[in-house]
């Protein structure tokens, strides 16, 4: 079984988001008291986190820290598909 179409889209806003995550954490490393990048930062922060549980939910967790928003009564962590391998 491959990944569906929502799976994927979801999988790739998660990289989307995790990008402007990173350039603006280094963008804030030489910028460090720019109050509206701090702001943009904290938006997707904030954005990135409930995908990550959105996807915990229907998926399976990406980060082990995400393993409190599955709703399975069995530890998959380590059996599951990665979204990588192409197969869920």
């Amino acid at each position: 079984m491959t990944m569906s179409n929502e799976q994927r889209r979801l999988f790739h806003d998660i990289g989307v988001i995790d990008f402007v995550i990173v350039e603006m954490n280094e963008y804030l490393d030489t910028h460090p008291t720019d109050r509206e990048a701090m702001d943009y930062l904290s938006h997707y922060v904030r954005m990135k986190n409930q995908a990550m549980r959105e996807y915990a939910a229907k998926y399976g967790p990406l980060r082990i820290s995400d393993i409190d928003g599955c709703n399975d009564k069995e530890w998959k962590w380590a059996t599951q598909p990665w979204p990588w391998e192409g197969e869920c």
